[in-house]
């Protein structure tokens, strides 16, 4: 099993965009080799098992797949008892995401919550175009609002401009939304991804705290690109990789919800 396990998941990147990438291209996946997926009943070493057939599953770096909750485990066996013939990673991204929680934020938790730090440096949210007037009005409908809540719940209150030259944002303003990056290994790991995933700490963080739900951070991320589309017409290449990392995003979701005021 454990032979298989690291066939199928040893090397699945952690960057959501270089796994949005591999997800296009074929690949022979390995049949499925069990009869049954569940989650353990009592937790042990790192949490609620993920049981194959009875016998526990390891992580890539050969720590136990596991979950601190277990419903949260149980969504992670789901997963694999939804796979049908074959094991197919692309189908699997809570799986895909504990594997990096466990293997690397667990150990290491202060490398994710920096990236979310730097993300803050340079939000997507605070570079807004200037024209056309209706690319302008889709990023305030959609932008506004979690730039608000960031002033008004976080105390973060930060620099807008148009265009794309940089502006270094206040010292303070970053600082006081930091404060508000999850320290849990789980949720950290969960902000993470949704903040490399959006190209914004700000929706990851609105989302981390219940402000936006998955749905609205997505279409806020994606305002320029729906722009363009609607446009100069759709790209479907771009349309299935965007499928690819919206799953993503779900998983990353989950967990925040899961683990919401009981982590």
């Amino acid at each position: 099993m454990r032979d298989i396990f690291t066939e199928v998941f040893e090397s699945e990147p952690v960057d959501p965009r270089e796994s949005a990438r591999r997800s296009l291209r074929p690949k022979k996946l390995p049949r499925r080799f069990y009869q049954r997926a569940q989650a353990g009943e009592t937790a042990a070493a790192g949490g609620f098992p993920i049981l194959l057939d009875g016998k526990p599953v390891r992580t890539p770096a050969k720590q136990p797949l596991a979950a601190p909750l277990r419903h949260l485990a149980q969504a992670i066996a789901d997963e694999w008892e939804a796979q049908r013939d074959a094991i197919d990673p692309a189908r699997m991204p809570l799986t895909r995401l504990a594997n990096a929680i466990i293997d690397g934020v667990v150990k290491r938790p202060q490398p994710a919550a920096a990236e979310i730090e730097k993300y803050l440096g340079s939000d997507l949210l605070f570079y807004r175009a200037d024209q056309p007037e209706g690319l302008v009005a889709n990023q305030a409908r959609h932008w506004d609002p979690v730039v608000q809540w960031a002033r008004d719940a976080l105390a973060a209150r930060f620099v807008l401009t148009q265009g794309l030259t940089f502006v270094e944002q206040p010292r303070e303003a970053v600082a006081a939304a930091a404060r508000a990056i999850p320290r849990d290994p789980w949720r950290l790991g969960a902000a993470n991804s949704a903040t490399v995933l959006t190209g914004s700490a700000l929706l990851a963080l609105a989302l981390t705290h219940g402000a936006l739900g998955a749905d609205a951070a997505w279409a806020a991320a994606h305002v320029d690109e729906d722009w363009n589309m609607a446009q100069w017409g759709r790209d479907e290449t771009a349309l299935e990789r965007r499928a690819f990392r919206f799953a993503e995003m779900q998983a990353a979701a989950l967990v925040l919800s899961m683990t919401k005021e009981q982590l």
